[in-house]
């Protein structure tokens, strides 16, 4: 199973969260971030900083509910640096100190998820996608560790692949397979048109093969196909890498 255990997620999550603020340190907080239309480099920075301590409360808090969480004033551009930084070094805190099945609110649909540790893994995912923005929107050359973007597959294709509401089913079964790492799943979508999930080397009417990097990027539409091999039928990539919604 190509997922990290909770030391390397709390040090991932450190890496990442220290990496997109050296991206931007001399970046202007003015300047956009290509790969999220209308954000400039403010506006990423909020964005972590408000998700961090959102979470930071849901642990800390020991929530059963996300109700009653205000969102923070947005600080002066000229603060937002040092107000993320505070905010992810108390997230780390926080989740450092509670261990991995202490019971808090998540949006996860089974209560099995609904835990510290679903908490950490998915903060350490977050940061590593927006980490990959910051490196972006300061021009530079940067690709996702492969064992955290295997383990990020795998998080996506279980808890964010959703046919659901407005998506688009993509009719046909997709076979994923990265070529750097451990890493291989089988998605076929069922009568209802929502996915089926397994882990397994398995032929697909599609199938995406590539670095975890490129191949976490591409879901999570930050690059296009073209940046991934695609094998069979290309037109069922397309509607499986469309059908989910990112929200």
């Amino acid at each position: 199973m190509p997922r990290m255990d909770r030391a390397h997620h709390l040090a991932a999550l450190r890496r990442d969260a220290d990496g997109l603020a050296a991206a931007l340190i001399d970046t202007p907080l003015t300047a956009p971030v290509p790969s999220c239309p209308d954000w400039t480099v403010a506006d990423l920075l909020y964005h972590v900083g408000e998700v961090h301590q959102f979470w930071c409360d849901i642990v800390t808090g020991r929530r059963a509910s996300a109700d009653g969480y205000e969102m923070p004033e947005r600080p002066a551009d000229g603060q937002l640096l040092g107000w993320y930084a505070t905010r992810n070094e108390a997230l780390i805190d926080a989740l450092t100190a509670a261990s991995d099945d202490t019971a808090v609110w998540t949006w996860a649909d089974e209560p099995a998820d609904r835990n510290v540790g679903f908490v950490l893994r998915r903060m350490a995912q977050e940061t590593a996608i927006h980490r990959w923005d910051a490196e972006r929107a300061a021009g530079r050359p940067y690709e996702l560790d492969p064992e955290a973007a295997s383990d990020g597959i795998d998080e996506f294709l279980f808890f964010f692949l959703n046919t659901k509401g407005d998506a688009t089913p993509w009719e046909g079964s997709v076979h994923i397979h990265c070529t750097d790492v451990a890493g291989e799943w089988l998605i076929v979508p069922d009568d209802n048109d929502q996915p089926l999930v397994s882990r397994e080397h398995a032929k697909g009417a599609a199938a995406l093969r590539g670095s975890a990097s490129d191949l976490l990027l591409a879901l999570w539409r930050r690059v296009g196909l073209d940046g991934v091999d695609v094998v069979g039928d290309a037109d069922v990539a397309a509607r499986f890498i469309a059908a989910s919604r990112l929200e």
